[in-house]
């Protein structure tokens, strides 16, 4: 139902993943004061202000972050779909609004890291990964959500962030669309028990996303990383969900994989309300495949190449990144070689057979992490791709 329905809530507004931070505000600012709490709760590095959303009179408190990392901003636009959800009128969903409204309390941090999404870049103003510093605390971001931790001491926590889309399920040539992860408190990867109610409810988060998207999910590596606000809130005592939001094929502004974390976030949303996750066993998350990095943008297969006055055959692989241009309202996809040589265990998103194609190399050369112009022409001297 929350799939299907999903076009009656989704914020129309938004259309691609650079969401501006004064978009953002607007929006914010536009909740009926009836249903929500708006407020400001602290300020970034260069003094834009963080809001903090509260909606709920429920004894059970959930704590929901989103963009601690500034380019990633794919759960940001489900926040904000998900709010547009508890307006509704619709009868159809009435049952689940109340059942969470009535159960929990949720406070909803929206783009932590502001200065960072501005800009398009993961780190703060001041280059820090606010990600490693929950222990440090150096910036203002990391002190107000280290601050909302204590003082909140939610049951539930949701630490919502993208992934690259390298990642695959296993070795499988499918990309890991959604990383899950109920983060480890210690290196020993103790299962304490907030760690195992994250399992469980994530165990049935994936549940629902199979029926979705079948062998599109993983689990994110589960290594204890002592300086990450995941590993640290979990060891705090609030059962933490990380959520990653990775690659699918023809979605490179996310709205398809927006639309899964709408349906993700407010299924466990009601699964806390009702505590259905109780239902679901530790062994149903470590029975969730990790994820590996076997998928790229685009691989080039049976390339022949002359370098150097050597020639022969090979697979090249190409990366993207989409990156901001200062001065300017947009952000430009930036493809560069990242791998060659024979890549028959990996994947790509795309994939050109170059057997009968002739590739020509305009300008630069065929070198990793460059981005020489490439030309791809048939036996009628078509152009078939190009970068």
């Amino acid at each position: 139902m929350l799939f299907e329905n999903y076009e009656q809530f989704k914020e129309k507004s938004i259309t691609h993943k650079w969401l501006r931070y004064s978009h953002l505000v607007e929006l914010l600012h536009r909740l009926p004061s009836a249903i929500f709490e708006v407020k400001e709760i602290g300020k970034s590095i260069e003094q834009r202000p963080i809001y903090q959303v509260k909606i709920g009179i429920g004894k059970t408190k959930v704590l929901l972050w989103s963009q601690m990392h500034g380019n990633e901003s794919t759960a940001t636009m489900a926040l904000l779909d998900m709010f547009n959800f508890f307006i509704g009128k619709d009868t159809e969903n009435q049952m689940v609004r109340n059942s969470i409204l009535t159960n929990c309390t949720l406070y909803f941090i929206p783009m932590l890291n502001p200065d960072g999404a501005e800009v398009w870049k993961r780190q703060t103003a001041v280059d820090i990964d606010m990600n490693r510093d929950a222990v440090a605390l150096q910036t203002p971001e990391a002190q107000l959500l280290k601050h909302l931790q204590n003082t909140l001491q939610p049951e539930f926590g949701f630490n919502l962030h993208d992934q690259s889309i390298e990642y695959s399920v296993g070795f499988s040539p499918n990309p890991a669309t959604i990383s899950y992860l109920a983060p480890a408190p210690d290196e020993a990867k103790t299962v304490t028990p907030p760690r195992r109610k994250a399992m469980q409810l994530i165990a049935e988060m994936n549940e629902v996303l199979q029926k979705i998207l079948p062998n599109k999910a993983a689990k994110f590596n589960d290594a204890f990383e002592p300086r990450a606000f995941g590993d640290n809130i979990q060891k705090w005592g609030t059962s933490t969900v990380l959520l990653e939001s990775g690659g699918y094929y023809n979605d490179t502004d996310k709205q398809y994989i927006r639309q899964l974390n709408y349906v993700l976030l407010l299924t466990a949303l009601q699964s806390i309300a009702t505590r259905n996750y109780e239902k679901y066993s530790e062994e149903q998350y470590n029975a969730i495949p990790f994820n590996e990095k076997r998928m790229k943008a685009i691989i080039l297969r049976n390339v022949q190449l002359t370098n150097n006055g050597f020639s022969f055959q090979t697979d090249i692989s190409l990366m993207q990144q989409e990156v901001f241009v200062p001065n300017t309202e947009k952000l430009q996809t930036k493809l560069w070689i990242d791998d060659l040589g024979d890549l028959s265990t990996f994947y790509g998103y795309r994939e050109i057979d170059c057997k009968d194609l002739r590739v020509e190399i305009l300008e630069g050369k065929i070198a990793l992490n460059e981005t020489p112009k490439l030309v791809l022409r048939d036996s009628k001297q078509q152009i078939v791709f190009t970068i």
